[in-house]
């Protein structure tokens, strides 16, 4: 028998006359127990669950560990889909496949009368993605959405959403009614562009969406978390650094960097302000050598995590690995002095790091989004512990504009960019 938190009961109780719905629980809330509830509630044999493909294995061991009365199958091979859509109704089973698998499978197109859960729903905002398109064809009787950012803030992403939810308006009518968009000539191409100034109808659009089943929490409605509290580390820019943001061009330990597009020279930017400043990879490992507390360290490039690893391989600490090749959290799970090192992309949503409560963020990712979710790692239900977050930054540099745009729930951008390049370079 699963025991669930009193918000998690709200969430189910408020829905519980519904058969499409969207639980946007803030990250650490317990969404997917909400979710697995509601799956029981709805009484479908036939289940559909798209998930990022790192996730399909938690899941999996998830549904075998609390929910065994479903069979559990992996989809990811073309003949388990064949034979799943051919049993459906059959027997009380949760069909699981990742997001960049799903369009390719078009015999899910036949599946009736099944609910479709689709975790982090956020990952649908783009309806023009091949896999948002396959996504919106199904044609289930009843819908779960699971995010903890479902939009990031950005109310205009949230229309594919509303359409699972059975909203039928028009995606050109939700724009007029709820968001403020405004127009500008871009010089340097001679065309209109247009950017979302703000939003409009902001409590009518909560109602509808509430009408709809869509549940928002945020942790401070439904739990007492403990504190949080950040420090800056920070480490001073290189003169390779220096110069090629006046150059667009620098040599450093034998290899050229030439930032020929705005997109290259933000790379080598951000490179050049990580792994590539010894000041700062010194920096981390005195950080690491100050505790014997689990570590969480946040990263983007893979070269940075060779560099890392080899800057504290003396110290002898068990190591945990979470990236698009690995994921491995033993010494994580075994080891109170270890320290797991996870790649944005791959570990940023989704992830149980609670048993640590410490965060090392040695470079920055440029999505709000995966920002935000990072910090949920930790923060989240079942930590006892205040949470500390170690910003290692470069006072001046592209790192410091990027964390102050992250800090507006912002993106970064080749715009914001270009604008940070003008203001400290000229």
């Amino acid at each position: 028998m699963v025991k669930l938190y009193q918000h998690q009961k709200t969430a189910l109780e408020k829905t519980k006359d519904r058969n499409r719905v969207a639980y946007y629980l803030d990250m650490g809330l317990g969404k997917t127990f909400v979710g697995s509830e509601k799956i029981k509630a709805l009484h479908a044999k036939t289940n559909l669950l798209i998930c990022q493909k790192s996730k399909i294995q938690d899941w999996i061991e998830h549904f075998n560990t609390y929910y065994p009365e479903y069979t559990i199958i992996n989809l990811r091979g073309k003949g388990a889909v064949d034979a799943f859509v051919d049993s459906q109704g059959k027997q009380e089973a949760i069909g699981i496949i990742n997001y960049d698998l799903v369009y390719i499978r078009p015999t899910l197109l036949n599946l009736k009368d099944f609910t479709l859960i689709l975790d982090e729903s956020s990952i649908i905002q783009n309806e023009t993605t091949k896999r948002a398109k396959f996504v919106l064809k199904l044609n289930p009787l009843n819908v779960i959405l699971l995010s903890g950012t479902p939009t990031a803030g950005k109310y205009e992403k949230l229309w594919s959403q509303l359409h699972l939810l059975g909203w039928t308006i028009s995606k050109d009518l939700y724009w007029k009614q709820y968001v403020d968009e405004q127009w500008y000539e871009d010089k340097e191409s001679g065309f209109r562009r247009s950017f979302v100034a703000g939003y409009k109808n902001v409590d009518r659009l909560k109602y509808k969406l509430a009408a709809h089943g869509a549940i928002f929490m945020k942790s401070e409605e439904a739990l007492d978390l403990p504190e949080q509290n950040i420090v800056k580390i920070r480490s001073p820019v290189t003169k390779e650094y220096r110069s090629f943001m006046r150059n667009s061009i620098v040599e450093y330990n034998g290899k050229e960097y030439i930032g020929d597009t705005v997109l290259a020279k933000r790379l080598y930017a951000r490179m050049l302000c990580s792994y590539l400043n010894p000041d700062k990879v010194a920096a981390f490992r005195d950080l690491v050598e100050s505790t014997e507390d689990r570590l969480i360290v946040f990263y983007n490039f893979n070269e940075e995590l060779n560099v890392l690893k080899d800057s504290i391989l003396e110290l002898e600490r068990p190591l945990s690995f979470v990236n698009g090749k690995d994921k491995d959290l033993t010494a994580y799970e075994e080891h109170e002095d270890s320290i797991t090192f996870v790649q944005y992309q791959a570990g940023a949503m989704g992830l149980n790091l609670q048993k640590a409560n410490k965060v090392i963020y040695f470079s920055l990712t440029d999505k709000s989004e995966l920002f935000e979710q990072s910090k949920k790692r930790i923060h989240r239900i079942g930590q006892e512990k205040p949470c500390f977050y170690y910003y290692m930054i470069c006072p001046g540099s592209i790192e410091e504009a990027i964390l102050e745009t992250l800090q507006m729930r912002k993106d970064y951008t080749d715009e914001l960019f270009k604008e940070y390049q003008k203001n400290f370079y000229g």
